[in-house]
């Protein structure tokens, strides 16, 4: 079980796929993002991606990878919770998650990014304890690298390094907000 109360919280399956991707337009207000989550990540990183369900209903999702070429790097490719839970601790949770796995398996770095244009994310990503990293440009005084598979051309690059952040220790402070299994507010 999660800390959320009243979720599940199991490895992903490659039949998960379509149920997240037909989440996606709607969870990134509208933005279609799916083709930048192919179905083989479903198939091939399921001990490194999660999903959420609340009464077999799809409220979040993590896909990630150990990177098999930088040995000591994790990346978390793509996550997302249904607008209802955010702010219920559910990302955290499942980010933890993979920390966990990235840990155990000797790595020392995880990277993510996000959409320059996703503020919320951004601001997700600095409390866990990420840091932003160099880019090519600067948009509102964040750096960005521009990436043309985005439909705002842009993206953020994080790091974070496994061995100072205390996010796999602060699964209390995930449930703090959690009231039974009823979600947490939304973000807009």
């Amino acid at each position: 079980m999660s800390p959320c109360t009243g979720l599940v919280v199991r490895h992903a399956q490659p039949v998960d796929w379509e149920r997240v991707v037909a989440a996606m337009p709607d969870w990134w207000g509208g933005r279609d993002l799916t083709h930048l989550l192919p179905r083989i990540f479903f198939e091939h990183f399921r001990t490194t991606s999660w999903i959420a369900e609340h009464e077999d209903e799809l409220v979040g999702f993590l896909v990630g990878f150990l990177c098999p070429t930088h040995v000591d790097e994790a990346y978390v490719h793509f996550a997302g919770v249904a607008p209802a839970w955010r702010r219920a601790g559910l990302a955290r949770d499942l980010y933890r998650r993979f920390f966990e796995v990235a840990r155990a398996d000797g790595r020392a770095h995880v990277h993510a990014v996000t959409a320059i244009v996703n503020r919320d994310s951004i601001a997700f990503h600095r409390r866990l304890g990420f840091s932003l990293l160099p880019g090519d440009f600067e948009v509102d005084g964040l750096p960005a690298v521009g990436d043309p598979n985005v439909p705002e051309g842009g993206v953020v690059r994080f790091e974070l390094r496994l061995s100072e952040t205390g996010v796999v220790d602060e699964s209390a402070t995930a449930s703090r907000d959690v009231d039974g299994a009823r979600p947490g507010r939304g973000r807009r």
